[in-house]
């Protein structure tokens, strides 16, 4: 196989939760009596560690408030609101199906471990990933400490490993990772803003990722001399 180590993003890459991140962002500041952040900016921080996100979205505050947004945001996303946050369709038969090939699975997002942890659970994908790390326990995306610790957790080099995710933080991890990236058009961030970051593609659906590895995989070329 041409790629040994598939790291993927979460929020917007396998599960449908952006409407949920945005409703529990401007719940939080409203609870605080500040003014909610439009939807459009809540959605432009997903994928960024809860402290780089609220520093983006609360550029004047200090940091005690900030602690209390992100409290409240936490409160809101993992308790008090119940916008459903589906996998995409097609989400859960890749991901086993790609375990069951033989691939290493892992996951690198900006969630918190708890929220990771949550999400993995509910899910049912948990058992399906070898390692993962959240945005609590390393540098926020685009800081490249994330993949970096997975790779040497795993014990993969990074030309073997390939980073798939929805914004351009994932594709900015994975160029200063020195890790080939795949975007995917039906998350959260455009695919023209996607695009300009040079993706090695950008899918319409998950499901269309077993097929892109096998095209991608010189092995499997039909092209190959017998």
């Amino acid at each position: 196989m041409r790629y040994e180590l598939l790291v993927f993003d979460w929020d917007g890459t396998l599960m449908d939760s952006a409407a949920r991140i945005v409703a529990s962002m401007q719940a939080a500041f409203a609870e605080l009596g500040l003014p909610p952040p439009a939807a459009p900016a809540a959605r432009n921080v997903i994928g960024l560690g809860l402290t780089h996100a609220i520093a983006e979205l609360a550029p004047t505050q200090d940091a005690a408030m900030r602690a209390r947004i992100i409290e409240r945001y936490r409160a809101h996303y993992l308790e008090l609101d119940d916008t459903p946050t589906p996998l995409f369709p097609g989400a859960e038969e890749v991901v086993s199906g790609l375990r069951a090939a033989g691939y290493l699975l892992a996951v690198a997002t900006g969630k918190s471990r708890i929220g990771l942890d949550r999400a993995l659970a509910q899910s049912g994908l948990g058992a399906h990933f070898h390692a993962t790390r959240s945005a609590d326990e390393t540098f926020s995306k685009p800081h490249p400490q994330m993949l970096q610790e997975l790779l040497d957790e795993l014990g993969v080099h990074a030309s073997r490993a390939l980073m798939i995710g929805d914004t351009e933080y994932d594709l900015l991890t994975a160029q200063n990772a020195g890790v080939d990236a795949l975007a995917v058009c039906y998350g959260v961030h455009a695919p023209e803003r996607l695009l300009a970051l040079e993706p090695l593609a950008c899918l319409s659906a998950i499901d269309a990722l077993p097929g892109w590895l096998a095209a991608a995989d010189p092995h499997t070329s039909n092209d190959e001399t017998p």
